[in-house]
């Protein structure tokens, strides 16, 4: 009798929601046209990149080269740079965005949450500047010798996962990256922690429109006045609990 034991890489990939992904890339029409590489055949490349820790074509196709016994079980029938490099500069993106957001969901379904006295949504939205080569990246321009890409995102504090993410070069700015977002993708409610950087009374306002709330540090040079307080500010830690105004048009 003949076992066949099926490899880790393939053992992964069994859980991955094929003819869901399948509806997506049709829906882009993704593989019209496509004789080596299928969308299915560059996502299994592109995850064995991963979880390998490849960091170029070259290193990718070499380690693929080396496991070639099992690409049938792979469904992978040629590998070439140039073919990897081309489909990941002209497959739609949105493919992969809609399968990240199906595991999303299902992460979201089964970690365990924490638990708060208030039943809304919180939110953590940062930002953090990753650098890279400007000889190899010129397309990320950010400083004379340097550059870099910033991912902004949002982390769902009571799950601890990120939930949204953009990517911008290192030089936008975290309010004009926030502004961006559809803010009604969040349920309504939602409570959103910001730094001082995100103090911008056109977001500010466009996040309590949208029926959300935000929670952030007042930056030094703005003037406040005070207008009205409760007596017993709630919750442990709460130095004062206030009702403000701004005592200049520009709140600075």
């Amino acid at each position: 009798m003949c076992h066949h034991a099926a490899t880790v890489l393939a053992q992964l990939l069994a859980l991955l929601p094929e003819q869901q992904f399948h509806v997506f890339v049709g829906q882009h029409n993704a593989d019209r046209y496509v004789k080596t590489l299928s969308c299915w055949n560059q996502l299994t490349v592109m995850f064995y990149a991963q979880i390998a820790g490849k960091e170029s074509l070259r290193d990718i196709v070499l380690g693929l080269r080396s496991l070639d016994s099992i690409w049938m079980d792979l469904g992978l029938k040629n590998v070439t740079r140039s073919t990897i490099a081309y489909a990941n500069e002209h497959r739609p993106a949105k493919i992969y965005e809609a399968l990240f957001s199906v595991f999303l969901q299902k992460c979201a379904d089964i970690v365990p949450k924490e638990n708060f006295s208030f039943s809304n949504e919180l939110r953590a939205i940062d930002s953090t500047t990753i650098d890279l080569c400007r000889t190899l990246f010129d397309w990320a321009k950010f400083r004379k010798t340097k550059g870099g890409i910033k991912l902004h995102t949002s982390l769902d504090v009571r799950r601890q996962i990120p939930d949204v993410i953009v990517m911008t070069d290192a030089k936008t700015h975290d309010v004009k990256a926030l502004k961006s977002i559809d803010l009604s993708q969040f349920p309504r409610g939602t409570i959103f922690i910001l730094d001082r950087a995100y103090v911008d009374f056109a977001l500010l306002w466009k996040i309590t429109q949208t029926g959300h709330h935000f929670v952030t540090r007042k930056k030094k040079n703005q003037r406040i006045k005070k207008i009205a307080a409760h007596r017993n500010p709630a919750g442990q830690g709460v130095m004062n609990d206030e009702r403000i105004i701004f005592s200049s048009q520009k709140g600075l």
